[in-house]
């Protein structure tokens, strides 16, 4: 991450309190009355974490040894819940756990690290958590306190032989310890609150012992965390009501929590590949839990941030198809990782004129605007926030969940690791139609999160034309967008050119030495039509060039799609869906070539082609337990993945469960 992008970071969340405290009246009912009694609790926090590390490695014991104190810094999030009492004294008395997960940019970090002359030994951490008293007092909507107790943190060892090149790794290593500090605490209304706190936490002289030499390594961490947060208390608790504040300085909160477990049975196959489903069949989970933060600024002005704590795997490490059959699979983390998904400020500037209602939505606060306006967004986002929007197949945590359906499959659109990127759009939206572009960050080189700002020319434009029409007054969208991609990347035709002359290489060795400056291009078309009060349909069709390497999304050149939703009033369930679709990829001549040359991209690749189209069919049935919880069966039929017709096909077995509030 560049260190303006890790600036902004730090920024946004050093400054979430005092952007949130000025809330009005009307929302927060935070006069200076006592309040008594007790009450439990549940948030998530963000924070800063900085210290040393002091670490001796012994290698082998009593032969050499090397130690040293090295510094470690890291942004992280996570969760906590707690109870509290306050007594007719305003005395607080409370009792507070928590866990907290590196940022998935920095959990390979290690927080220490030596070496000898035969070995290098290092260790990270995996996740933080304390049992922490509470002491404060209460002072109106504010409750200033002191914390302390014990502290827990897991983390891995690694040991690398340097004579063999071999490693000799032991995760879930949990070592205990003791944190302190202080925060302030901030009552927005009777069930809100905010914090900020600091914690010193130490872990004593502790070590490990690897197995596969004589060896041991000894850590002592002292590490401090700044870190802010929201809190929810439950309980019966009286509440003052209030008509809902609209002005500068009020803000909304809303969540959601999505599990996706999905599996496949064994498939034919000849061979398997460093791509390639697994024959034997296999199974995976993948979570997410996202907040969602907006702020009214101004007029017209908001500011959004979207903190979200990811885990689990696709099937394969996602890999093994163009379409990926689970939506939520863009990482593989073991254990929770915090992102910072969404970061950003709107500026919507009315024309006058007729106004709509604006419904309070994720990413959206609730209100009125023009109908006629101008929207610019800059800051961290997903480009398909704003791009290749469609109604009935665009979010795989609500509809389909295969990639070739909810998304247009061949936009290789600018993004990270996990599907986020930093720009500027602008739109310009008039009651039948819109039109709306972007310019984006593009990482500087496939498959990493570095943006090199010195080189501006590495980039990402994309354009979109939105036309909205009734007929038989039945509501319809067309969307048309193109889209140029500037970026570090290798040329499939000169990576298969080098390999055929340098015997021994594939086209994957060799695919580096051809990267250079390239301009990637496609576009993207799109329907959504609804057909009867109960019905709709969609239809896709994108492309892209297909001469140089997948920087982001997907390998696929050339997709086509299309499907119908159907509500479920027509049997009396009108929060349940059914999804029914299909999609035909395809990769270029020279993308083919590459792949069955021994070329490896981000999804596709098993070391050799017999290349024929990949057919995907899905179909799911989401069903609405209560209001925000919706539990999904999928099934979906892949055939040809990942375009080896001697592969497969294979049949994937999904559920899906969903919250938000």
């Amino acid at each position: 991450m560049t260190s303006f992008a890790r600036t902004a970071q730090g920024l946004a969340i050093a400054t979430l309190i005092a952007v949130v405290q000025p809330v009005s009246p009307a929302v927060a009912q935070t006069d200076d009355s006592r309040r008594s009694g007790g009450s439990f609790y549940a948030g998530a926090h963000v924070g800063f974490m900085f210290g040393t590390a002091s670490a001796t490695l012994s290698d082998p014991i009593g032969t050499s040894s090397q130690g040293a104190t090295n510094p470690y810094s890291a942004l992280f999030g996570g969760v906590q819940a707690g109870w509290e009492y306050v007594f007719p004294s305003r005395l607080m008395l409370g009792i507070e756990a928590d866990f907290s997960f590196p940022n998935y940019e920095d959990a390979s970090k290690v927080l220490s690290y030596r070496a000898t002359p035969t070995g290098y030994a290092s260790e990270e951490y995996e996740w933080l958590a304390s049992l922490r008293g509470r002491v404060g007092y209460d002072i109106g909507a504010w409750t200033p306190y002191l914390t302390g107790g014990l502290a827990w943190m897991s983390t891995r060892y690694s040991r690398i032989d340097l004579t063999t090149g071999n490693e000799d790794a032991n995760p879930a290593n949990v070592r205990v310890g003791w944190t302190a500090g202080a925060g302030l605490d901030y009552r927005f209304d009777s069930r809100w609150s905010a914090r900020a706190e600091y914690l010193y936490t130490n872990f004593n002289l502790s070590g490990f012992a690897f197995g596969s030499a004589p060896s041991r390594y000894d850590t002592q961490y002292d590490l401090h965390r700044v870190r802010f947060g929201l809190n929810y208390r439950f309980g019966e608790i009286e509440e003052k009501k209030a008509k809902a504040d609209r002005g500068p300085g009020s803000f909304e909160l809303r969540g959601q929590t999505v599990f996706v477990y999905q599996g496949y049975p064994p498939i034919s196959a000849p061979y398997d590949g460093p791509n390639s489903l697994p024959a034997v069949g296999q199974s995976r989970e993948t979570w997410g839990t996202s907040a969602f933060l907006g702020v009214r600024l101004w007029e017209g002005g908001e500011f959004y941030y979207n903190p979200e704590l990811l885990q689990g795997y696709g099937v394969a490490l996602t890999t093994g198809a163009g379409g990926f059959p689970n939506g939520e699979a863009q990482r593989a983390f073991p254990y929770p990782r915090y992102n910072t998904s969404r970061l950003f400020l709107r500026q919507t500037f009315g024309l006058g004129g007729e106004r709509e209602k604006v419904e309070s939505d994720l990413g959206q606060l609730g209100g009125e605007r023009d109908i006629s306006r101008i929207t610019v967004q800059a800051g961290k986002y997903a480009v398909q926030d704003l791009f290749d929007n469609n109604k009935y197949a665009n979010d795989p945590r609500v509809d389909f969940l295969n990639w070739s359906l909810w998304s247009a499959a061949a936009f290789d659109y600018p993004a990270d690791g996990v599907g986020f990127s930093w720009g500027i759009a602008a739109e310009l939206n008039q009651a039948d139609w819109a039109v709306r572009g972007g310019l984006f960050l593009v990482a500087n080189q496939p498959s990493t999160n570095v943006y090199d700002l010195a080189v501006l020319s590495r980039n990402g434009i994309v354009g979109e034309l939105e036309m909205r029409y009734k007929p038989f007054d039945r509501a319809g969208t067309t969307r048309f967008g193109v889209w140029a991609t500037t970026a570090f990347a290798g040329g499939y035709a000169d990576a298969v050119a080098l390999a055929n002359v340098n015997p021994g290489l594939t086209a994957n060795d060799t695919v580096a030495w051809t990267r250079q400056t390239r301009t990637k291009y496609g576009l993207y078309f799109s329907i959504d039509q609804e057909i009867t009060d109960s019905i709709g349909a969609f239809a896709r069709f994108s492309w892209n060039d297909g001469r140089s390497e997948i920087l982001a999304f997907t390998d696929i050149d050339g997709s086509i799609s299309g499907g119908v939703s159907i509500k479920g009033d027509l049997w009396n369930r009108p929060g349940d869906t059914v999804g029914i679709g299909g999609a035909i990829n395809s990769v270029s001549p020279n993308h083919a070539a590459y792949l069955a040359a021994g070329g490896i991209g981000l999804t596709a690749g098993d070391g050799a082609l017999t290349y024929a189209p990949e057919y995907v069919a899905e179909a799911y049935y989401s069903l609405k337990l209560t209001k925000g919880v919706f539990v999904t069966a999928d099934y979906q039929y892949l055939g040809n993945p990942a375009y080896n017709a001697v592969r497969g096909p294979a049949h994937f077995f999904s559920g899906r469960l969903m919250a938000k509030f």
